[in-house]
């Protein structure tokens, strides 16, 4: 999903600062200071290499996923008390930050003083400004086009003294994409996502600590159509 990461790089740049330059291209390739080989064009991009923040940043924007499941328990998502009797699916009063270990395969959960503790409190305050910003101005363009981001996970680093983005950006492999037109809070809603995969998973014995098992043709497929509706849905145009 480089295409399409890189498509959103380049719409969030006037609304923070990103590690992107492009996305390589045979007209392009000479800007990389090595040969390419053909199969990565389209597929690679070059950056400006940043110092990592060890902290990975979600914006929700709607009761899903684990933060549905943690109010159900406790009435509180991502350590923020929610009102009673809200629904599964249903947008959330404000975009909710929350911040997480989950760069090298962690996911727990970081209070606003771990976060600070871990990356400097410039900095977690930096992530947290510019995640919601980030997050609430995604939303708003994926809406013009029919679409839904219901959260989403981010990366930040540091570059010539500055927070900016970096990784990947709102792409199915790191949000989660509702279609507007069938959306209907109070139960779990469709998404353009690698639930193929992760139901595959699921249903099979494999487990994280043996090698990465052959997935089945028909799941593979399954999972390319969500991503390449996606990218056309958001860009308008076609997936080379």
């Amino acid at each position: 999903m480089s295409r399409l990461a890189a498509w959103w790089f380049d719409r969030v740049k006037e609304v923070i600062p990103n590690h992107f330059i492009a996305l390589i291209e045979s007209d392009n390739a000479s800007l990389l200071p090595f040969p390419l080989s053909p199969e990565y064009y389209g597929r690679s991009m070059l950056v400006r290499k940043a110092q990592r923040l060890d902290a990975e940043c979600i914006a929700r924007g709607y009761l899903t996923g684990t933060g549905w499941d943690n109010y159900q328990r406790t009435g509180i998502a991502g350590r923020i008390p929610l009102p009673e009797g809200m629904l599964e699916s249903q947008k959330l009063p404000q975009t909710m930050f929350t911040a997480s270990s989950g760069v090298d395969g962690g996911h727990d959960d970081m209070s606003a003083d771990q976060l600070a503790e871990t990356v400097g409190a410039e900095a977690a305050n930096a992530m947290g400004r510019r995640t919601i910003a980030l997050y609430d101005y995604a939303h708003t363009v994926a809406l013009e086009r029919g679409i839904i981001i219901a959260e989403s996970k981010f990366g930040f680093g540091i570059w010539n003294d500055e927070v900016i983005l970096i990784d990947e950006i709102l792409t199915p492999d790191s949000s989660r994409f509702w279609q507007a037109d069938t959306y209907r809070p109070g139960a779990g809603q469709p998404s353009f996502d690698n639930q193929p995969v992760l139901d595959w998973i699921a249903a099979s014995d494999w487990k994280a600590s043996d090698p990465a098992p052959a997935v089945p043709a028909d799941v593979v497929a399954a999972t390319n159509e969500r991503y390449e509706r996606i990218y056309e849905m958001l860009t308008g145009e076609n997936l080379p």
